[in-house]
């Protein structure tokens, strides 16, 4: 209980320090308090409802973890370098797939 107890207190720090560092993961926060009370509120079932909480609480993933790659990677090395960029690059697409999947789940549920 005590290590899980700990784990929680991991994760609240890595939130509050995406949001403090991370403009992007504050502008995602922001869209995610919007978009998750209108999708509980839309006349859709309870599935469609999930599916569109869990794209966008997709996006908060994919941005926590990008920005996790962009830290550690910072943290290496500063110095520009074809490895660093690709990972960067990559964990970028992750959040622009993760964006994208947001807008199409969105538009299946509203337009059927």
């Amino acid at each position: 209980m005590k290590r899980i107890w700990k784990a929680l207190f991991y994760s609240l720090d890595g939130l509050a320090a995406a949001f403090r560092h991370e403009d992007a993961f504050r502008l995602e926060v922001l869209l995610a308090l919007i978009l998750v009370p209108l999708a509980l509120h839309m006349p859709v079932s309870g599935v469609a409802k999930a599916l569109m909480v869990a794209s966008i609480l997709l996006v908060l993933i994919a941005e926590l973890v990008n920005s996790s790659i962009e830290a550690i990677t910072d943290r290496i090395s500063l110095e520009n370098h074809v490895l660093a960029k690709r990972a960067k690059d990559m964990g970028s697409a992750a959040v622009m797939l993760a964006l994208i999947n947001v807008v199409v789940v969105w538009l299946i549920i509203a337009f059927g």
